[in-house]
């Protein structure tokens, strides 16, 4: 049977009360490659291990209605409709221009209106970061926002976490101490690192080489890691990025969006290089069953559905970016994200901890002069 769709909620409707320990999620449902059903499937699966939380569903009630109702999630989900979808091929200039009435920007003013303590979407990264920019305004003292990513590691944790992943090709020494502390904050809640060590990714660990921003940024977050709480490892080199060296991984984005793809396509290809060479014999196939249980928990730790969302840091509220192609474990492994950071806080103590901190930057004149030697590399 088909339910009828219900009558959209206005933005001053009274909307269901919740417990005020409660964590609310503003959640885009139409962003992702698999469609609403996947978002949907990967709420209940989180609901269901996640009884402190309530979701605000943006997207086409006529769709979602009979999706919440089949996984009997109605009571924990207010829907809010939204007629129009941005496509993953929409400029971020156009969605600025003509995406009011889309999921993606309902769900952002959802969090800017203070009804919900984050949002999590899956749909076009350039625009859900231009649409957040302007809806939810930088933090004081972020001159670029950032975004976080968990990358596997032989940390304890599990992971480690590297800023920028795309937000912004460009970052100058400024910026690359804001995202030291963003990335510190990100990793003491996100990770619950009480003093998080970071590092700044270069060419060679030795002081001598790299661009000359990146040694007056070295210099900048030494100084700043007294007062940020945190320990500076200095240079870090790409082998050092899934490492137990360090917790956090500095960058600009253009770097971090290479060296993240190149993970991921790397870690697809050994996968598929052991599926090969598994099937390969009958004496192979033999040996991948004496070590199934071995072969599992390997894909477990690998597994990138684990580690699905992106951080949007920076802003005025919390936005957590899913994968497009997630399924629904990657989904709620996203929501999970998005639910520990806002229970911990995050978005407050972010911005008090880069407002405090953040004017070591504005005083280095003498540092930059001393650090500005020429390029070295290799």
């Amino acid at each position: 049977m088909t339910l009828p769709a219900p009558t959209a909620p206005s933005r001053d409707a009274v909307e269901p009360a919740a417990s005020p320990k409660d964590v609310v999620i503003s959640v885009d449902a139409m962003g992702g490659d698999s469609g609403p059903a996947t978002v949907v499937a990967g709420l209940a699966e989180f609901l269901d291990k996640t009884p402190g939380a309530r979701i605000v569903l943006h997207g086409r009630a006529s769709e979602l209605a009979p999706l919440i109702a089949r996984r009997r999630i109605g009571d924990r989900v207010e829907l809010m409709d939204a007629a129009d979808v941005v496509a993953m091929s929409d400029k971020p200039s156009h969605v600025m221009r003509h995406g009011k009435d889309t999921s993606m920007w309902s769900a952002i003013e959802t969090v800017r209106e203070g009804r919900a303590q984050v949002c999590v979407s899956c749909g076009n990264t350039g625009a859900l970061m231009a649409v957040a920019m302007i809806r939810l305004r930088k933090a004081e003292g972020v001159n670029r926002p950032a975004i976080a990513c968990l990358w596997p590691s032989r940390n304890p944790t599990g992971f480690n976490v590297m800023l920028d992943v795309g937000a912004d090709i460009r970052a100058d020494e400024d910026d690359l101490l804001t995202f030291a502390l963003m990335g510190a904050s990100y990793a003491r809640n996100g990770l619950g690192l009480e003093r998080p060590r970071i590092g700044l990714l270069n060419v060679g660990v030795e002081d001598h080489k790299g661009r000359a921003e990146l040694k007056v940024a070295g210099d900048l977050i030494a100084r700043a890691a007294p007062l940020a709480e945190f320990d500076y490892v200095g240079f870090v080199e790409g082998g050092d990025i899934p490492s137990d060296r360090v917790d956090v991984i500095v960058t600009d984005g253009f770097t971090g969006n290479i060296a993240l793809k190149t993970g991921e396509g790397t870690a697809s290809l050994i996968s598929e290089f052991l599926r090969e060479a598994f099937r390969k014999t009958p004496l192979s196939r033999i040996a991948a069953l004496l070590a199934m249980t071995s072969l599992t928990r390997l894909k477990k730790r690998i597994d990138p559905r684990r580690v699905n969302g992106g951080v949007f840091l920076g802003l005025n509220g919390t936005v957590v970016k899913s994968h497009g192609s997630a399924d629904a474990t990657g989904v709620a492994a996203a929501l999970n994200l998005a639910y520990r950071l806002a229970k911990t806080g995050f978005s407050d103590k972010l911005a008090a901890r880069v407002a405090a901190v953040g004017t070591l930057g504005h005083d280095s004149t003498e540092t930059r002069e001393a650090a500005v030697s020429g390029d070295v590399t290799g």
